[in-house]
């Protein structure tokens, strides 16, 4: 099987819309898993503590660890909702989303119409042809099915007027269209990290746990997710991307097919945002927020946050990040699931130093 039907069958709009569809119920699993295993984990026990002492200290510490996770994890996830999908009320749009949600029905009459469109001009009689060009008014097709048509279908503008529709080719963006889609991102990405720290300080309240250090630590480790794991690691793919384009346009080097695409923009990635973000995230945390909560301003650089392994992790976000303005569409759905994370960390005000 050949690599372009592979590529075809997963940036098929109505398989995209699928897998759009079924990404709220997917957030809302992982957090509510995540959420009750953070809540009933084993918590440490002193040995000079009493065992009735610690069994009551556990129950009222899962308590309270319960009713923050709850808080944050669905304040996080609502906002990763509202800003993918928009937010409806009575039915009127009041948010637009940030990512394209187009109804399955208004896909799949495009899809009829395109059909039909190409039928009355080509009139084929081959019914194996018939049933496939049939069943994309319903569904998306299989690979097999893909390739029948590449294979059966003559290459002509009708073909390509059908495929245009039912199997488009990846988006070809170039550098100022790279730069819309950053922003969009960038949004993106944004509102789950505001929203797991509007849930963080929340969550403080209610349990009255709250304070000066605990808030600023959720501000600070919102700048950390945000600078380090996504902002600057989306200026530096379309910085990356930016600095090819005008290479190719003054042919020093040939213009950049998808895949060189997606690795001009992983290097971006790599340099801008995994080597340079922590670095600067922690110093705009240093000299910007610490004296608003007057925390001190002489400590060492990361002498609270240092980058571990998890966040090179959280940097898969910028990985499928890659692949969307590389134009592989079907990478799209997956990206509130992965701010989750960094807006889940902002929200309980993540330091490793002490851990």
């Amino acid at each position: 099987m050949k690599i372009q039907t592979i590529a075809k069958y997963v940036d098929q709009p109505v398989l995209l819309n699928k897998l759009q569809q079924k990404m709220p119920a997917l957030l809302i699993g992982t957090g509510a898993a995540y959420g009750t295993y953070d809540t009933f984990k084993s918590p440490r026990r002193h040995s000079h503590e009493h065992p009735d002492k610690h069994k009551y200290q556990n129950t009222e510490s899962r308590l309270k660890q319960g009713v923050k996770n709850a808080i944050i994890i669905s304040s996080t996830i609502t906002a990763s909702l509202v800003g993918a999908r928009g937010l409806k009320l009575n039915g009127k749009k009041i948010i637009n989303g940030l990512m394209e949600n187009t109804p399955l029905d208004k896909l799949l009459q495009k899809q009829s119409e395109a059909v039909d469109h190409f039928i009355s001009n080509k009139k084929p009689e081959d019914s194996a042809l018939l049933q496939i060009l049939n069943k994309a008014r319903t569904t998306h097709l299989s690979c097999d099915d893909i390739e029948t048509l590449s294979a059966k279908l003559p290459l002509d503008a009708d073909r390509e007027s059908l495929f245009k529709v039912i199997l488009p080719d990846k988006e070809n963006l170039d550098s100022k269209e790279i730069f819309g889609e950053i922003k969009r991102l960038s949004l993106l990405g944004a509102i789950p990290v505001a929203g797991g720290i509007a849930g963080g300080i929340a969550a403080d309240t209610v349990t009255h746990t709250a304070s000066k250090k605990k808030t600023a630590d959720k501000i600070k480790e919102g700048f950390y997710q945000y600078f380090a794991n996504i902002f600057l690691c989306n200026v530096g793919a379309g910085a990356a991307l930016f600095t090819a384009e005008q290479l190719a346009k003054a042919k020093i080097i040939k213009p950049l097919k998808p895949a060189h695409k997606l690795c001009t923009i992983l290097a971006g990635i790599i340099a801008t945002g995994i080597v340079g973000g922590s670095f600067i995230a922690n110093y705009l945390s240093k000299k910007l927020i610490n004296p608003l909560f007057g925390q001190k301003t002489d400590q060492k650089l990361y002498d609270e946050r240092k980058p571990e392994l998890t966040d090179i992790a959280l940097h898969a976000d910028d990985i499928a990040t890659a692949g969307v303005l590389s134009g592989f569409k079907w990478i799209e759905p997956a990206l509130p699931l992965m701010y989750f994370v960094s807006g889940y960390r902002a929200g309980i005000g993540y330091r490793n130093v002490n851990n």
